[in-house]
């Protein structure tokens, strides 16, 4: 599924959200992890944004099928995943995520245990991953709406940088499409030489 993008002066990007439980792909209760995602991306970003969205049961190849579709097939820049990334038996969202990776984010990861750290303890039970594929990145987050939220956007009270500030900055150095961000929400960051100036109107 996708959204055609309205006119903007922001070139428009392809991101992928994919949303990982068994229960949820089977129907059994609503998925909440996709309408997380959409919704603090949403806000956060002033590119017309292209979604392709993957709603798939915690099977290692299933989820890596699904994430090399978005790269290679759709195009997308950016892809998110929710779900299946605590210790369980059935959580293989780290694997199969790190079985389609080019180069591995080892950075991702350790800021997110340390915003979720901020909360519970039991942040250091989360596995959580991000790769290279391609021209993309890939990034597992939490389970939980609010955490997704929390480490996209960081904890600028307490001084904790989200992940996402480096995110745009992270697909200019792979090749992808240049991602402006909503300052109020999440202020990307970016060296002063790859800062591009405004469109001409």
């Amino acid at each position: 599924m996708s959204d055609t993008p309205t006119d903007s002066d922001f070139d428009p990007v392809n991101i992928g959200v994919v949303s990982i439980s068994d229960r949820a792909s089977a129907g059994i209760y609503e998925d909440k992890g996709i309408p997380a995602l959409k919704d603090w991306l949403g806000r956060a970003l002033r590119n017309p944004i292209r979604w392709h969205e993957r709603l798939v049961p915690d099977e290692q190849e299933g989820i890596s099928a699904a994430l090399r579709a978005l790269v290679d097939e759709c195009g997308c820049a950016l892809v998110l995943t929710t779900g299946g990334t605590g210790p369980a038996p059935r959580d293989v969202t780290p694997e199969a995520t790190l079985a389609v990776a080019d180069k591995i984010m080892p950075g991702f990861g350790e800021q997110m245990r340390q915003i979720s750290l901020a909360f519970v303890p039991t942040a250091i039970l989360s596995r959580q991953v991000a790769v290279v594929r391609g021209r993309a990145l890939i990034v597992n987050l939490p389970g939980q709406p609010r955490a997704i939220a929390e480490t996209l956007q960081g904890l600028p009270e307490r001084g904790v940088h989200g992940l996402f500030a480096a995110v745009p900055y992270c697909i200019d150095l792979i090749g992808g499409p240049y991602i402006e961000t909503d300052d109020a929400v999440c202020k990307a960051f970016r060296p002063k030489h790859a800062i591009r100036p405004p469109k001409p109107a």
